[in-house]
């Protein structure tokens, strides 16, 4: 049985300095799948919205499909068909939505099907961020191909002025009943009202957390180590040699690209600190980043594990994603463990995060929105940093080869995974995709 809160209305400056809120409660029983509905007028970030929820979603192991619509009917149609039939929990409706009477057949269209409805709303008066998002997005349309950027814009800010006639903000009083959030001024301020469930809380939090400030965020792994010479998974030992050569190349590269306010990220573990304390700066520490625990695996090489447990061994291969080590941890229970980094690296500007090879691929696979089938294989080498810029409805990717050797610590997927295989066919790999 779920608490729900029935009525939630925060006022929240950009300074987060003043909160109001009425509370009352009531009980759901079910745990019915839910539609996002986003409102608002054209090139307010709608989209950008809509496509940053559903990838954060699917990353957080709840099945989302969001889409951008045009026609109602065929919108609500493909809802009814995900939620319904494909066994998905949540849908994204990403359209202007802008009448109260279109918002009301959603809810009637919801109702009937047993959905929950949560709106998002765009609001934004503020013309330069509004011109900023015409040119970055939607000039980019089949509509504007051959046309001067100048008259496109003209002719965009005449659309959104058909619309500013109709248009029928979220209301507090004729809209009490509703549950939504009114993000306002691309976060600045934002509303709230009547989150219902453990989804909508989780959709305002990370709401609440996400900027549009234009950033980077570094992936590094630590330079190579003792453990990683030998073959051995695990473990918490040093860097060798030429790991401490990367880090001074690493030092070396942040320098020269003079990057305002960088922050530092580690792991506790020994490997990632001796690389941050050779770049010279602050660093800060995250138990959250430390690497997959492999549990009795630790410090075994795969041909160890393959030796004295090979049904484990297969059964990874199997599902690597939600194969857990015997008492150690799997690639789900790591993704919940970095949702926090996740979430603080969305607040934050410029970040460097010197990680480990499972983590950075937890990471690098929510930024670039890849499933769980293809997380784990995700190619993230040694002596290499990874450069994600976020542009309009995804993330730029630079890999930057820092020249020191390394040994190759990844392992692609295995043609045979069965139980009863030989240790050749075990061992052996195929390539793998980035």
């Amino acid at each position: 049985m779920l608490l729900m809160l029935d009525q939630l209305i925060v006022y929240i400056d950009d300074n987060y300095s003043c909160a109001v809120l009425v509370l009352s409660f009531s009980v759901c029983m079910t745990n019915c799948p839910t539609l996002i509905v986003t409102v608002g007028l054209p090139a307010r970030g709608k989209t950008y919205i809509s496509k940053k929820l559903t990838r954060y979603l699917n990353w957080i192991g709840v099945p989302t499909k969001g889409k951008e619509y045009q026609c109602a009917t065929t919108a609500l149609n493909d809802v009814r068909e995900y939620l319904s039939v494909e066994g998905g929990q949540v849908a994204v409706f990403d359209a202007t939505n802008t009448t109260r009477e279109r918002r009301a057949t959603i809810m009637k269209f919801a109702e009937q099907n047993g959905f929950k409805v949560f709106f998002v709303e765009s609001v934004c008066e503020d013309p330069d961020v509004i011109a900023e998002n015409i040119v970055q997005v939607k000039l980019d349309s089949p509509d504007y191909i051959h046309t001067d950027t100048e008259e496109a814009v003209e002719d965009f800010m005449k659309r959104i002025k058909c619309y500013e006639s109709s248009y029928q903000p979220l209301d507090e009083n004729l809209d009490k009943e509703l549950s939504y959030i009114k993000v306002i001024d691309v976060g600045r301020r934002y509303l709230v009202n009547r989150v219902l469930d453990h989804i909508q809380s989780r959709i305002v939090y990370y709401l609440m957390n996400i900027h549009i400030t234009p950033r980077s965020i570094y992936l590094s792994r630590h330079g190579e180590s003792d453990l990683n010479i030998k073959g051995r998974i695990g473990g918490d030992s040093g860097l060798s040699d030429r790991g401490r050569e990367y880090a001074m190349k690493l030092r070396k590269y942040i320098q020269e690209q003079n990057i305002k306010e960088l922050k530092v990220w580690t792991s506790q573990m020994k490997r990632t600190i001796q690389t941050a304390e050779s770049l010279g700066v602050p660093y800060e520490q995250w138990k959250a980043l430390n690497e997959i625990d492999a549990g009795m695996c630790e410090e075994m090489m795969y041909e160890e594990i393959q030796k004295n447990f090979p049904v484990e061994f297969a059964l990874r291969d199997q599902d690597k994603y939600r194969y857990r080590y015997p008492k150690g941890e799997s690639y789900e229970d790591l993704v919940q463990r970095l949702e926090p980094v996740i979430m603080e690296l969305e607040r934050q500007e410029n970040v460097l995060v010197i990680c480990h090879q499972a983590v950075m691929r937890c990471l690098l696979a929510y930024f670039l929105d890849k499933t769980a089938d293809e997380l784990p294989y995700l190619q993230c080498p040694l002596h290499t940093v990874l450069k994600l810029t976020p542009v309009a409805y995804g993330c730029k990717v630079e890999s930057i080869y820092l020249g020191v050797d390394s040994v190759n610590t990844h392992r692609n997927r295995p043609e045979n995974v069965m139980a009863q295989r030989s240790t050749e066919d075990a061992l052996q790999t195929v390539p793998a995709h980035f």
